[in-house]
């Protein structure tokens, strides 16, 4: 049965959160605020935080700077992730991707369905590695960020969750 193994420790895993728009700063950031509160409250420690704008080039580059940064286990970027033009955290993220977690996406969007119906596929969040660190990319939304975490990662990045999680794994993630 899916649930917490209360009988192993803990594990306390760094991850950088990334918000991508043009509009959003330190004080409005909302969907940001929302996760560093959520990352904080389960044990796990915020290691970076940043606001950059949509472009492709920039996001990349701090990205694969994060990935390579041995500190960071996780990434968890907020935005950026819808159809418009200016959309670019998918491809930005995709882009770097040595696996991608297709499953991320599906879960995340049936999670939404029931809350906000067909406009989930609107949503391209995503999931991938890249030099051993775990990528997530949601959408914008407070609510969306929400659903990713209380719903996915906060059992996902927890090494006690069984059957099984992506802390476990981390070890083995540069396996060849």
């Amino acid at each position: 049965m899916a649930g917490i193994d209360e009988s192993k420790a803990f594990v306390s895993i760094n991850i950088a959160v990334l918000t991508v728009s043009d509009t959003r700063t330190a004080v409005n950031d909302t969907s940001g605020d929302l996760l560093v509160s959520r990352i904080e409250a389960n044990g796990h420690r915020v290691h970076e935080r940043l606001i950059l704008r949509d472009d492709q080039t920039i996001l990349q580059r701090q990205l694969l700077a994060w990935c390579e940064n041995p500190e960071i286990d996780v990434i968890i970027s907020t935005g950026g992730t819808g159809v418009t033009g200016r959309d670019v955290t998918v491809e930005a993220h995709r882009a770097l991707y040595e696996k991608e977690i297709p499953g991320f996406g599906e879960l995340f969007r049936w999670i939404s369905f029931p809350k906000i119906g067909t406009s989930t596929v609107q949503s391209r969040a995503t999931a991938g590695v890249c030099k051993g660190t775990y990528l997530f990319a949601l959408p914008g939304s407070t609510g969306a960020c929400k659903d990713a975490w209380d719903e996915i990662l906060t059992y996902q990045l927890d090494i006690r969750h069984r059957p099984c999680n992506f802390v476990e794994l981390m070890p083995r993630l540069l396996e060849r």
